[in-house]
This record gives structure tokens, C-alpha cells and sequence, in this order.
């Protein structure tokens, strides 16, 4: 007999399929960035399944871990000078733009 509840990785690919599915209505030029978010939302979720019972939070914690490494990367590669690093560690909004 067969289980009556879906597990938490197939409830992370329908998500992903359904972002993937969405990303085709946006407008043209925001369509790689619907798709990669589709990618990303299945990169770290079956790390999450150990913690995680909902598939949307294990889909969410997946992205935010990729965003939180680009955005760190990105950071450290900005020609910064060295007084004007934030003690508290966020930059302005000029160097993301």
C-alpha cells in the first residue's frame, strides 16, 4: 500500500517545477533569473529535509543559503577601501548597485 502524504523532497520538485513553470510569465529579460531561482530552490533542500518537515521551508532555506554565499563572494570581490568597511559589517547601498 502506498503513503498518503507526499515526502518532503517531491513537495520541493513540484515547488521547483511550479517556479520554473512561473519564471515563463515573466518578462522576458527576468526570465534566467525565475529559472535560476527554480535551480536554487533544489540545490541544498535535501540537507534541510533532516530539520525540515515543510518542503516550501526546506525550498526557502535552500535559496537563501546560495543568496547568502553569492552576496558574500560579491562582497569580498568589491574594490573596497579599507575606511569605508562598516564596523557592523553591511554596506551601503552604493556598492550593490
Amino acid at each position: 500500500m502506498g503513503r498518503s502524504f507526499e515526502s518532503v523532497w517531491q513537495g520541493v520538485n513540484q515547488i521547483a517545477d511550479r517556479w520554473a513553470r512561473s519564471s515563463k510569465y515573466l518578462r522576458e529579460e527576468d526570465w534566467k533569473y525565475g529559472e535560476k531561482l527554480a535551480k536554487l530552490a533544489k540545490m541544498h533542500s535535501s540537507e534541510a529535509f533532516i530539520a525540515c518537515d515543510d518542503p516550501l521551508e526546506a525550498v526557502v532555506f535552500s535559496v537563501l543559503v546560495e543568496m547568502i554565499k553569492c552576496q558574500e563572494n560579491r562582497v569580498y570581490s568589491l574594490e573596497i577601501p579599507d575606511n569605508e568597511y562598516p564596523q557592523d559589517g553591511v554596506l551601503s547601498l552604493k556598492y550593490w548597485t
